[in-house]
């Protein structure tokens, strides 16, 4: 949704109620096969060097310091010129198979190369790109390879500038749970709920050669394997309404593609600021809206399903943190919401049986607002089985807390994980009169340059992030073919609006695919 100021009073007490937020993802436990020597960088040599690695390149700029992320120390790689250096570790022994290589990073982002590497392992080397974390959070990051020959060596890489730092610590190498060459996530979503209006109003998508193209076809080209499509109840402009959504839902699976249907249970936008009824669900009392409910998500469903386009997935409700259809099911009414939401669940289910429903909730890095937010709707028997987060990391913090968030949700309420908004900024220029939401400010934020290649570096960061979390199907980027057109903008009762978007769109501001959409389709490929 265009508008995520949330700094209404409920939620902010919401957000600090009872549980702490994570600091971090747990820390691995005792793993007798665990094979790197001195995987926590805390024996070190006469000059400081970690026992057990090796170095080429400039020296110097490899070392042992205090402050590792479980133990007393870490590795760092930084210097007060340019640089490039390689702390590498030859394994031997290695029984035959997959394996996986997880460490745990920090990085400070702007090197000209950073990464994890797996080599000489008996097939072609491999490599993850460390994300741009900054400041106090640990990413882990996960790497697999097949080993073939009982040997491989791992490569922790920087090409830095003056100042440049990256540090590591906490390696594991064990057998993999997914094999080799596996895509990263299973999931490259992308949520195209404007596409149809934007054409309506004459919009163009090329791909990155330059001819026009359909728009949804370029994104399955370019690897995204899921359609996420929003519906609202009785929208002023006919978008998003049951049709619209029927019509994209065709479109998408004769790609080949998922579909993840979100639910707003509203005639415009809900988020977490504003959770507002349909105008003809308004003045209902609780059983009849809970019934008119359960009819309209069982009808959207089931059409989907009638008209051989089942929905792989199922929102009920879009950043529903405080609640939704307010006042009957806001937060401060759990008893109203679970109702609500239970109603909806099962509508999905009983209108198409495999479909899985998910619950979404926004700031994705926020552990404790989450943790008090699931335990009350697992509490009421609330029935889902997908837990779905926003984060944009210049509203809702660094990729650190989401993984930890991640990590802690997929195991403390045993469902899959999965990052269904995400999005970042390729340059600061407006195309229309609306401003844009993602400004100067917002890019400070987020730290990454408002460039094709900064957005790209956004995308392949939050997708390396989420990959590492057992139990992570994918990432979904918000509205990526959302380009200035006019007649077609945010607000469907005025034709008048425009776009506040168009700088995060993945096609440029002559339609032009840019570089992150391949690095998000990448991802499941």
């Amino acid at each position: 949704m265009p508008n995520r100021k949330l700094g209404l009073g409920a939620l902010a007490l919401v957000a600090a109620v009872l549980v702490p937020d994570l600091g971090r993802p747990a820390a691995a436990g005792p793993d007798p096969g665990a094979v790197v020597a001195n995987p926590g960088f805390e024996a070190t040599g006469s000059d400081g060097s970690p026992t057990g690695w090796s170095v080429r390149g400039q020296r110097s700029a490899s070392f042992v310091e205090p402050g590792g992320r479980t133990g007393a120390n870490r590795l760092t790689h930084w210097a007060d010129q340019p640089y490039r250096v390689e702390t590498y570790q030859r394994l031997t022994g290695l029984r035959r198979g997959d394996h996986t290589l997880r460490v745990s990073v920090r990085a400070s982002g702007g090197q000209r190369d950073a990464y994890i590497s797996l080599t000489g392992c008996g097939g072609p080397g491999q490599r993850v790109d460390l994300p741009r974390t900054g400041g106090e959070w640990w990413v882990e990051v996960a790497l697999t390879t097949r080993v073939s020959t009982g040997r491989c060596t791992v490569g922790l890489v920087s090409d830095g500038n003056a100042g440049d730092w990256a540090h590591f610590d906490d390696l594991t190498l064990r057998p993999a749970t997914r094999p080799a060459g596996a895509p990263a996530l299973r999931i490259a979503g992308a949520d195209v709920s404007h596409l149809t209006k934007n054409e309506h109003h004459g919009a163009v998508y090329r791909d990155r050669a330059g001819p026009r193209r359909d728009a949804l076809r370029i994104l399955r080209d370019d690897g995204v394997n899921y359609a996420r499509v929003k519906v609202w109840v009785d929208p002023a402009d006919g978008f998003s309404d049951k049709a619209d959504v029927l019509a994209k839902a065709r479109r998408a699976k004769a790609l080949g593609m998922g579909l993840l249907v979100d639910f707003h249970y509203s005639d415009t936008w809900a988020d977490p600021g504003k959770q507002f009824k349909p105008a003809a669900w308004a003045e209902l009392p609780f059983e009849r809206l809970r019934q008119a409910l359960y009819d309209h998500t069982y009808d959207v469903v089931s059409s989907l399903r009638r008209q051989g386009t089942p929905a792989d997935m199922v929102q009920v409700g879009n950043e529903i943190n405080g609640g939704m259809l307010w006042p009957d099911g806001r937060w401060d009414n759990w008893d109203g919401l679970a109702a609500l939401l239970t109603a909806a669940s099962t509508a999905v289910t009983d209108a198409s049986p495999a479909s899985r429903v998910a619950l979404h909730l926004a700031e994705g890095g926020n552990n404790g607002g989450h943790r008090w937010w699931f335990d009350n709707a697992v509490s009421r028997g609330v029935p889902f089985d997908l837990v779905a987060v926003s984060h944009y990391t210049y509203w809702h913090g660094p990729l650190g807390s989401l993984q930890a968030n991640l990590f802690d949700l997929t195991s403390r309420y045993g469902r899959p994980v999965m990052v269904v908004e995400t999005g970042y900024g390729f340059t600061l220029a407006e195309q229309d009169q609306e401003a844009n939401i993602f400004n100067a400010s917002l890019q400070q934020a987020g730290g990454y340059p408002a460039t094709p290649e900064g957005q790209a570096d956004a995308i392949r960061d939050m997708v390396n992030t989420v990959a590492a979390v057992p139990g992570a199907l994918g990432v979904f980027y918000w509205e990526p073919t959302w380009t200035a057109v006019a007649g077609a903008g945010w607000d469907p009762a005025d034709p008048s609006s425009g776009d506040g978007w168009e700088n995060q769109a993945l096609f440029d501001y002559s339609g032009r695919a840019l570089p992150g959409l391949r690095v998000l389709g990448d991802a499941a490929r």
